[in-house]
């Protein structure tokens, strides 16, 4: 695989602390091959999807769209179109690989976890033909023009993993503050791992300003969204991608990368500009998204506040001083023979 784009303009190099994203699927859609599973101040109401005779009900707060009660962040058409953009800026930070760690050419069962608009799971699909691609998520935001060997499931990750057959490699990306217990996903992602097995974790981390502004808006939407998902009881944060959570698995950390993305046309090489103009497109419109149903459910925040101070944040990112960027991080750990 090619090494990834350094994007660190703003300062330092990238840390490699290396130790030694209608479809075939199971809910109301064409059923999955062998080895598949054998099956606060918040104005809510609901809307159905309906999606090859099966409907998947939305509910919907203060105008966005969410797949249920408990995931903070929507799963409506303007996130959905945020997705792919992001997906698009990882790929560009990736050098156009589909992952951190090479997935193995004779890979036969691959899992995506949180998939999300589907993305990744096509690519990978049309990469690796040979290859069967589960790929899950809470709602149905996936394609129905898809390769033959991608299955896209309804399925919460937090639940009992039912799978019959082991993984070769498992994908786990941008989500952060979606589970309330890590250690039992990755404990999960060991049984299902083949002897040999790999776990790839990705995950961004908060925005930051290359030129500190003080009291910033910008700290207090890092701040207030922190504590908001702490009281959720699903914090947001790096945490989960630390060595002892995923070791303590049963998994071995191969290594662990960071890269630091700018947010904007700023840095001057430009593999990093197209990266960066991605980047700062997704994180504009993902400050709602990722704020919204947080603080109007646990800090008692107003919608007009929350996007009045999201507004703020836009202003600040978008100062021509401000060089802001954002941490890229990718964990890859094995399953050992024993």
């Amino acid at each position: 695989m090619a090494e990834p784009t350094e994007i660190d303009s703003h300062g330092p190099n990238p840390r490699d602390d290396t130790v030694e994203s209608p479809v075939q699927a199971t809910a109301g859609r064409q059923s999955s091959p062998s080895g598949h599973r054998s099956s606060g101040k918040s104005q809510s109401s609901t809307k159905s999807l309906s999606l090859s005779g099966s409907v998947f009900e939305q509910i919907v707060e203060n105008e966005r769209g969410y797949a249920n009660e408990k995931y903070f962040m929507p799963c409506d058409e303007q996130e959905q179109t945020r997705l792919a953009i992001l997906y698009q800026c990882f790929t560009s930070v990736l050098n156009g690989q589909p992952s951190f760690q090479s997935i193995p050419r004779n890979a036969k069962r691959i899992l995506d976890i949180g998939t999300g608009t589907g993305d990744w799971a096509v690519a990978v699909a049309e990469r690796f033909p040979n290859a069967e691609i589960t790929a899950t998520d809470i709602t149905c935001l996936q394609p129905t023009d898809v390769p033959p060997n991608v299955f896209f499931e309804i399925d919460d990750a937090q639940e009992e993993w039912t799978y019959t057959e082991p993984f070769d490699f498992i994908h786990i990306r941008g989500l952060a503050g979606a589970f309330s217990n890590w250690p039992a996903v990755y404990a999960q992602a060991y049984q299902h791992l083949k002897t040999n097995g790999v776990l790839e974790v990705a995950d961004f981390g908060t925005i930051s300003l290359g030129e500190p502004m003080g009291d910033s808006y910008l700290t207090i939407y890092n701040g207030a969204c922190a504590s908001a998902a702490e009281k959720s009881g699903y914090p947001l944060g790096l945490d989960h991608m630390k060595k002892a959570v995923i070791e303590n698995a049963g998994l071995s950390i191969g290594k662990s990368r960071m890269f630091d993305v700018p947010l904007g046309t700023w840095a001057s090489d430009p593999r990093k500009k197209v990266a960066g103009k991605m980047a700062l497109i997704a994180t504009l419109e993902g400050l709602e998204s990722n704020s919204l149903r947080l603080l109007t459910r646990h800090m008692d925040w107003k919608a007009e506040d929350v996007r009045d101070l999201c507004g703020k944040v836009q202003g600040e990112l978008m100062r021509p001083d401000a060089r802001p960027f954002i941490s890229c991080h990718f964990t890859v750990a094995r399953k050992l023979p024993i």
